[in-house]
């Protein structure tokens, strides 16, 4: 195999650049306008500097600025013509709006994944499914207002909640939105829009039933679990036969929910399932609009939420998001909108490669191998083959005369 399939003129942090299309960028920064101002530290410039500080889990600014200064000569081809200053970072940190990075991450969703949201949905359950939920990225400061009780000392730590929507056969945020930590879950609801058919679960703190009769018109599938106060009336009892009652479902009822005295809540006729699992040992009670689907479906339904836990995970542990580059919440949005972006490039590799890696392996791989002049296809497919290659291959000619 020729020299040229494994190396590229590029680094690989270059080929990961590379997947961010430049008129993607352009677009957004005349979007926002976000380039005004600055005379250096371009949008483009700062987007390169926290995806740095992702890739290699910087935990601060200097480990940034020192690690970009070590390997400028590489991207200079790229753009990133200056290195910037610890208080260029920190200033454009704090007053670059992170709105650029946010339409930016769901610009280049859209641009590898995205599909017509009129399109309406059909086939099988997993290709119309979609999680929401909402996780909280604890604060060592009360920037932003988190959940839960003061310390003895009467401090109180600041939360950043991110609300996602995620589509199940994509196992990435196709929507984000990122709030302080006491924002009510539901607000998710009025900046989100599922197509036709589509088939939505999670969990009982997003129970709306105002949401619930819109999704109803709208022809869309909704799966959840019922709030403990919530006011039920049993209109419809059906007869569970005895395979679903092996299988756990105690109990598939009709019913009505809301009180009749509150005039603001409406009333929504529901399915409710009474389910055992036996593999926790525990009773659920779901709620849905969908009549059709075997009781036992929607309890597969709502254990595949289980989904978004992990890729909380996932986002937690691969990227810095424990300690902050800055302590205002523009600086804190921006990192996180720069870890999603991180977690998204990282993702459309993965799906161009044969070889099958754990999301971890693959992002480790790559943070250790960054700057160095691999094809990252090439690298991932063979990575024993590629690094033999490299170590033992001659040097260029024209070095010779040097030594």
């Amino acid at each position: 195999m020729s020299k040229s399939t494994y190396f590229t003129g590029q680094p690989i942090f270059s080929q990961l650049l590379s997947l961010i299309p430049r008129s993607l960028i352009y677009n957004t920064v005349r979007d926002h306008d976000s380039d005004r101002y600055y005379k250096k530290f371009k949008s483009y410039d700062h987007l390169v500097s926290m995806l740095y500080a992702c890739f290699e889990k910087c935990s601060s600014i200097r480990e940034v600025t020192t690690g970009l200064m070590a390997c400028h000569y590489k991207l200079q081809h790229l753009g990133l013509m200056h290195v910037p200053r610890r208080s260029t970072l920190a200033e454009a940190n704090q007053n670059r709006n992170e709105a650029f990075f946010s339409d930016l991450y769901h610009n280049l969703y859209n641009h590898y994944f995205g599909t017509s949201p009129d399109s309406p949905l059909k086939g099988k359950v997993e290709n119309r499914l979609f999680l929401i939920d909402s996780t909280t990225i604890s604060l060592f400061t009360e920037v932003m207002k988190g959940m839960g009780s003061r310390a003895v000392d009467g401090r109180k730590k600041g939360g950043a909640k991110a609300h996602l929507l995620v589509k199940a056969t994509e196992d990435i945020p196709q929507f984000v939105m990122i709030t302080h930590g006491t924002k009510n879950d539901k607000e998710i609801f009025s900046k989100i829009h599922l197509p036709k058919g589509a088939i939505v679960v999670f969990d009982k703190g997003y129970n709306s039933y105002k949401q619930f009769l819109k999704w109803n018109k709208q022809k869309i599938t909704w799966v959840t679990r019922i709030i403990d106060v919530a006011t039920q009336e049993v209109i419809v009892q059906k007869r569970v036969d005895q395979k679903e009652k092996e299988n756990g479902v105690i109990a598939d009822d009709q019913i009505i929910l809301g009180r009749p005295s509150n005039q603001k809540t409406p009333k929504i006729r529901v399915r409710r399932i009474k389910y055992y699992d036996q593999a926790t040992d525990k009773t659920f009670v779901f709620i849905t609009n969908n009549n059709r689907f075997k009781a036992t479906t929607i309890a597969d339904i709502y254990k595949k939420r289980w989904q978004i836990e992990l890729l909380f995970k996932r986002l937690k542990q691969t990227y810095p998001l424990r300690y902050f580059l800055g302590e205002s919440e523009n600086a804190i949005k921006i990192q996180i909108w720069a870890s999603l972006i991180t977690d998204l490039l990282i993702k459309i590799i993965a799906q161009k490669v044969k070889r099958k890696w754990s999301f971890a392996n693959i992002s480790g791989m790559i943070r250790l191998h960054l700057m160095n002049y691999m094809n990252i296809i090439v690298f991932l497919n063979d990575p024993e083959r590629t690094l033999t290659f490299y170590k033992f291959q001659d040097p260029d000619p024209q070095l010779k005369l040097f030594t």
